[in-house]
């Protein structure tokens, strides 16, 4: 009995500590029980387009990552890049937005890709839950699905950017820049 009540102990730290477990389902320890959150997709609405407007990155990230209205103004000015955003929603609420450019030819350095995620912001109030690297992979199996064998991204290079994220996630340098001097990076799609 004693083991169980460890063991159960000891699941209920990892979980605090954000050990997450394989799959979309993210596990959240609350008040003694474990909630499972589920990450979804899903296109902005008349009906959450102000919740999603209002997503924030935390202070000190606004160098690396511009705001949705931002994005969303860069979609409408370049058609061409074959802009596909989402709202990112976890609980049924908006935590963040994410942009690709989707199956475009290659204009570098204005348009980059063919598969390029463009835009990845989860809010400050929803960061360290694992909802960035859920996005990654959700985004990454949907191209795959179309017949993509790699899909591309840039970062600042900077101290405090995301360029450990997208290490963690497998994502490699190619070598080049973008017209910003972002550093471009690509995850192989096996």
């Amino acid at each position: 009995m004693a083991l169980l009540l460890a063991f159960g102990r000891a699941l209920q730290i990892r979980y605090a500590r954000g050990y997450q477990p394989p799959g979309r389902r993210r596990c959240r320890y609350r008040a003694g029980r474990l909630t499972a959150v589920v990450v979804t997709l899903g296109e902005i609405t008349d009906g959450n387009r102000e919740a999603v407007l209002a997503l924030r990155v935390a202070p000190g990230q606004e160098r690396f990552v511009g705001s949705v209205r931002s994005a969303l103004a860069d979609a409408a000015e370049y058609p061409h890049a074959k802009p596909w955003y989402r709202a990112v929603c976890a609980g049924g609420q908006p935590v963040g937005f994410v942009m690709v450019s989707w199956n475009v030819e290659p204009q570098p350095p204005e348009i980059i890709g063919p598969w390029f995620l463009w835009k990845l912001l989860i809010d400050e109030r929803h960061q360290g839950r694992g909802y960035g690297l859920d996005v990654v992979r959700q985004v990454a199996e949907l191209v795959r699905a179309e017949g993509a064998t790699e899909l591309l991204t840039s970062y600042v290079p900077q101290d405090g950017g995301p360029a450990g994220f997208y290490q963690r996630l497998g994502f490699v340098p190619t070598g080049e820049f973008d017209g910003n001097g972002e550093v471009i990076v690509r995850l192989v799609l096996p």
